[in-house]
């Protein structure tokens, strides 16, 4: 079980601003991380901008399950983690980052802020804490929240896009992604589908 990404974002009208987040790349080759972080922070925001105020959801994009709750504020919280970390401290885990976060950082920050002016220290702290779902078993004060929430599962990437959007032509127009991020997609993305049947 792992815990690979956990960011916080507002989500404005038209894209979703990225106010913080903390990454875990341990499990990943040195010369992948940086593009396993951008991608990790496109399809964040990306989930962020596709799910409405006040949805709790979780996306499965091939091994990896993208947790995100956008509230009814627009502040926005995603948790990339593997499909054996359980759902439920995923959402008990993005309910108190962002309560936690609201408290610290003011609102009117929320639209303009940035990882580099906004000052909260604790995503790391949660990040690693985390890691081990036994130690944040004990949290369970919103299970019954979320029973009451709809939870929507998503099959795949491809089902939270519009009709006719494609995932390659997002890469290609993402403002996140470098161009070794976006090379590293298209290597990736030939080497899946060769063996693929016609």
């Amino acid at each position: 079980m792992k815990l690979y990404s956990l960011s916080v974002h507002y989500k404005g009208s038209t894209k979703a601003n990225l106010l913080k987040a903390a990454y875990d790349l341990s499990s990943f080759s040195f010369f992948q991380r940086s593009s396993v972080q951008e991608f990790m922070t496109f399809t964040s925001a990306l989930i962020v901008e596709r799910t409405s105020q006040g949805t709790r959801a979780s996306v499965k994009e091939q091994e990896y399950l993208c947790h995100v709750y956008v509230r009814n504020d627009n502040l926005g919280g995603v948790v990339i983690a593997d499909t054996e970390y359980p759902q439920r401290v995923c959402f008990t885990l993005l309910e108190k980052v962002l309560d936690e976060f609201s408290r610290q950082v003011d609102s009117v920050d929320w639209p303009s802020g940035s990882p580099d002016t906004v000052h909260y220290k604790a995503l790391d702290i949660h990040l690693s804490k985390y890691q081990n779902p036994r130690e944040a078993d004990a949290m369970t004060k919103v299970q019954a929240e979320l029973d009451e929430t709809k939870i929507i599962l998503h099959n795949t990437m491809e089902s939270l896009l519009e009709r006719g959007e494609k995932l390659d032509d997002l890469v290609a127009k993402s403002e996140h992604l470098g161009n070794q991020s976006k090379a590293f997609y298209k290597t990736a993305r030939k080497q899946n589908s060769c063996c693929e049947i016609m």
